[in-house]
């Protein structure tokens, strides 16, 4: 609060223009939850299931047949290769448009296997509170994430108030192209951008064009972001939420293969980070849900 009377009082020598007040947010383990796995795993296993039918071949083919036997330990013991194999299997064929109508399809119907919330009901209720502190002071709020583009944009102002126009994620590569002579934006097969750890920066660059005055993620695939944020000039603010409490989520940083904390955490007092420690900072964890 201090941070934000300073940037947005014109007699203080800390003002900062209304276009210039750009807040970037992680989305996994920042905004939402992120463990046991990401979700959008969760949507490529489940996408798996309903496709099994037309590949039969997938029955005795790695990652796919760890999927279809329930065995998610033994997709992730078959690497990053097998997680791209799964995203390009599920996430690419379709249009943009068709793909975004099967993640909304998914998010109003799909469940956390531990908690039973639907995905977009186990995003942070002090995260949303600040999301709209920052906006009540002109600030515009951005999410940068590793997860897909177009696997967020489809609900993201919906949960978050944040518009698809706002989101950088990692991407495909898509073309443009009659199908029955209507035009459309066509998924292919490749990876086009990954937008994690160093690729946060550029893909803030391409997408914003404006340098961030404040900066929030989780992990150390947020760090450059927040590096990057906070060498600028002026007043800048640099936030690590810290994943602490086992009985309301997850407890975990330096050792998980999920949202790994550990650089952040050894660099945050040297670089003047703010570290929620989730445990002790926050009364609340998840929104309220009617009965």
């Amino acid at each position: 609060m201090d941070f934000v009377d300073r940037v947005t009082d014109e007699g203080s020598a800390d003002f900062v223009p209304i276009p210039e007040r750009i807040a970037t947010f992680d989305n996994d383990g920042n905004l939402w939850a992120e463990q046991p796995v990401y979700f959008q795993l969760f949507f490529a296993v489940d996408r798996v299931k309903a496709m099994a039918a037309d590949h039969s071949e997938w029955a005795t083919e790695e990652p796919f047949a760890s999927v279809l036997a329930g065995d998610l330990q033994g997709v992730l013991a078959n690497g990053e290769k097998a997680l791209v194999e799964l995203i390009m299997a599920t996430h690419t064929g379709l249009s943009s448009e068709e793909f975004a109508h099967t993640v909304k399809i998914w998010t109003e119907n799909a469940r956390h296997p531990e908690t039973g919330r639907l995905y977009t009901e186990m995003v942070y209720q002090p995260m949303l509170e600040l999301l709209d502190y920052l906006r009540a002071n002109d600030f515009k709020t951005f999410i940068v994430s590793g997860g897909g583009i177009e696997f967020m944009r489809p609900w993201t102002e919906a949960v978050y108030g944040i518009p698809p126009e706002q989101v950088v994620g990692s991407s495909v590569k898509t073309e443009y192209a009659l199908v029955d002579g209507e035009p459309a934006i066509l998924r292919l097969p490749e990876i086009n951008f990954i937008d994690d750890k160093a690729g946060k920066p550029v893909g803030i660059n391409q997408h914003i064009g404006r340098r961030p005055i404040f900066a929030s993620g989780n992990s150390d695939g947020d760090f450059q972001m927040l590096e990057y944020t906070t060498a600028g000039r002026g007043a800048r603010f640099g936030l690590l939420l810290h994943h602490t409490d086992a009985e309301r989520e997850w407890a975990y940083d330096r050792d998980s293969h999920i949202g790994r904390l550990d650089r952040g955490l050894d660099e945050a007092d040297e670089r003047g980070w703010v570290v929620i420690d989730m445990a002790e900072d926050w009364n609340t964890i998840w929104p309220e849900l009617d009965d």
